[in-house]
């Protein structure tokens, strides 16, 4: 009987990095051919003299990396400022591309909502599992947070045990049921 060589598919992975080195692992996998996601927000900083807009990881300390883990291991824990793998069940987490691409979405420019006019249900409340119909989430599940001015989707992304709170208008909200 011939054994069949295990195949090796890339996935979506996470990686824990040491406090502030995300950009420079980014840079550095970059370098050796990897591709790597890094979610960046600005946010505006206070110092005691001034304020200014800086770009900070969305995740700190944690950076996506697209990669055959079984070739590629060894060489992407050599990188300076990796410290490990997230794990689950003692496995490298793989992470949903459709969960990078949320996030992709959610952090790039959002097309205008109201062009898409999908009248959504009226019954939906607080606490309700719903489905957004319209916009670049579409398709995307969460639950109902807040009802008050621009309605609030908590989107849970399972698999890297983050919650993010994103507004999308009401009338692009469908009740699950």
């Amino acid at each position: 009987m011939i054994e069949k060589k295990k195949e090796s598919t890339p996935h979506w992975y996470l990686l824990y990095t040491n406090p502030r080195a995300e950009k420079k692992v980014e840079v550095e996998l970059q370098v050796r051919g990897f591709e790597v996601f890094l979610p960046i927000h600005k946010t505006l900083r206070q110092w005691s003299d001034r304020k200014k807009w800086v770009e900070e990881p969305l995740f700190k300390s944690y950076l996506f990396i697209y990669t055959e883990l079984e070739k590629n291991f060894y060489s992407i824990l050599s990188v300076p400022g990796v410290v490990k793998f997230v794990n689950f069940e003692k496995k490298p987490a793989i992470v949903d591309a459709r969960e990078i691409e949320l996030v992709k979405l959610m952090l790039g420019n959002v097309s205008d909502l109201e062009s898409l006019g999908y009248e959504g249900m009226a019954d939906i409340e607080i606490g309700d599992a719903v489905k957004v119909m319209a916009g670049p989430l579409m398709g995307t599940e969460g639950k109902l947070v807040d009802r008050r001015g621009n309605k609030h989707l908590l989107i849970e992304l399972v698999t890297m045990q983050q919650n993010l709170v994103v507004s999308i208008p009401f009338e692009y909200l469908q009740k699950i049921f």
